[in-house]
Order: C-alpha cells, then sequence, then structure tokens
C-alpha cells in the first residue's frame, strides 16, 4: 500500500510525501520495491530530472509484476526525450504484447502514444487521444501531442491540447505536470492561466523565460534540453542571453530573483 501511496505522491509531486511512503514500503519488506522504483522514477519524470528517470526506470520495465509492466510508456518517454530510443525498445516490445492481450482501449492508447514517441508520428497521437483512457495518462498524451506541435510551429493547434491537458491536470493536482503544460502554453504565446511574468522577467522570451526557471529548480542542461526537446547546447545559449537581461553572472545567482 505504502508503493502504490508514493506513486499517487509522485503524480502530484510532492517529494516529501513520496519519499516517507518509499521509506515505509522498504521497511515492511521487499513486495513494495516494484512500486517505490516506479514512484522515484516518476518523480523525477514529473519534475523534468529525465536522465534520473531513465536512470531508475530502465532496470525494472518489463517485468511481469504491474509496477514493471506499467512503467514502460514513463520509460518510453524518458528515453525519446534524452535521445536513447533504444533503451526502451525492449521493454516497449513486451508491453505491446501484453497490451494487446489486454484488449484494453486505455491500454492501446498508451501503446499508440509511446509508437508516436518512438516513431515521430501525429497519427498516432490522434489514434491515442480517440481511445478511452484513463485522465492521467490521456492529459499526458495531450500535452506531449501539444509539444509535438508546437516544435512543428503549428501553435494554435498545440494551444488546444496544451489546454485541454493543464484542466486536467489542475483537477487531479499533479502539479508538476501543471506546470510544464502551463509553460509550453506560455512558449505559444499563448497567456496561460498564471501570473504573467513580473518586472525583469518580462524581458525575456518565452523560451528563456522557460529555460531559467527549470535551471533556477536546479535541473542540469541536459535534462532541460531533454524536457524541452532542445540541444544541452541550445539550452546554454539560451541561458548566455537571459543572464545579461536579468542581470546574473551565472546559473547560480538565478536564486537570487523571483521565478
Amino acid at each position: 500500500m505504502n508503493g502504490f501511496l508514493a506513486y499517487l505522491a509522485a503524480v502530484e509531486g510532492d517529494d516529501e510525501r513520496c519519499v516517507r511512503h518509499v521509506d515505509e514500503a522498504l521497511a515492511s519488506g521487499v513486495a513494495g520495491t516494484r512500486w517505490t522504483l516506479w514512484a522515484r522514477g516518476m518523480l523525477d519524470l514529473g519534475h523534468g530530472r529525465v536522465e534520473a528517470a531513465l536512470s531508475r526506470l530502465e532496470p525494472m520495465a518489463g517485468g511481469h509484476h504491474v509496477a514493471e509492466t506499467r512503467c514502460v510508456p514513463d520509460l518510453v518517454e524518458a528515453a525519446v526525450r534524452l535521445g536513447a530510443p533504444d533503451r526502451a525498445a525492449g521493454a516497449f516490445t513486451r508491453y505491446r504484447e501484453w497490451a494487446r492481450y489486454t484488449r484494453q482501449p486505455w491500454a492501446e492508447a498508451l501503446v499508440l502514444r509511446c509508437r508516436a514517441l518512438l516513431e515521430d508520428s501525429e497519427e498516432h497521437f490522434t489514434a491515442a487521444l480517440k481511445l478511452e483512457g484513463r485522465p492521467f495518462e490521456q492529459a499526458r498524451t495531450a500535452l506531449l501531442y501539444g509539444e509535438w506541435l508546437r516544435r512543428m510551429r503549428r501553435k494554435a493547434d498545440a494551444r488546444t491540447h496544451l489546454r485541454t491537458a493543464l484542466e486536467t491536470f489542475e483537477r487531479l493536482e499533479a502539479a508538476p505536470w501543471a506546470g510544464r503544460a502551463r509553460a509550453e502554453l506560455s512558449a505559444t504565446g499563448s497567456a496561460a492561466p498564471a501570473a504573467p511574468a513580473p518586472g525583469v522577467l518580462a524581458r525575456l522570451t518565452p523560451q528563456e523565460l522557460q529555460i531559467v526557471r527549470l535551471a533556477a529548480q536546479g535541473l542540469s542542461n541536459r535534462d532541460i534540453a531533454a524536457q524541452l526537446f532542445l540541444s544541452p547546447r541550445t539550452v546554454g545559449y539560451h541561458l548566455y542571453k537571459a543572464y545579461p537581461k536579468l542581470g546574473v553572472a551565472s546559473r547560480g545567482e538565478l536564486g537570487t530573483i523571483a521565478l
């Protein structure tokens, strides 16, 4: 039970509660360890710590326990974001076979989402959203599709899916995922339902603001790049452009600004 509660806390982005339930699950014996690994991986993925998420999920994904099976779509997302889709290939093959056996629309929707990421395919995104899915996972698919559309410079189309995702995440109190959807909406030039950037932050472009906020949270350039589907070099360039606008000289000084 504590392992499952740790996963729910991870979805909400509650680090303290997640770690507490993880510790309690581990203290109770081996039975909860798979859930705790998934929970910690999910917590990392939600907060944009993509490399850490992949390291946690890769060794466990593709097994027969429910957590080992259900974590595969999270593994696929982390692997694709880091530009290492092959690290999820074997687990996804087994997951696809499992989904075919279960014949559940929500499972097939996750297969389609994984294929959309692995094959860079709009067709699979739209097919996944047509199937009846579980609200949190359906919102994640809408978010990923919205991110994909923005990268294709189809900002108006992206906003529709990003707003849908944001509404669901806020209803489910999935704070890190809502924050990601809000940031993506801002990057499309849309006024997301959040306070506008105050003062000095208004000098930044939407992408610079996105990157600076992630950097201020302690994410590395590589993790930021993975979250935003950019190269680490591009992230470094945007930070280099943002620092003079903010009146800071380095990443370590970002904590002095209200972001």
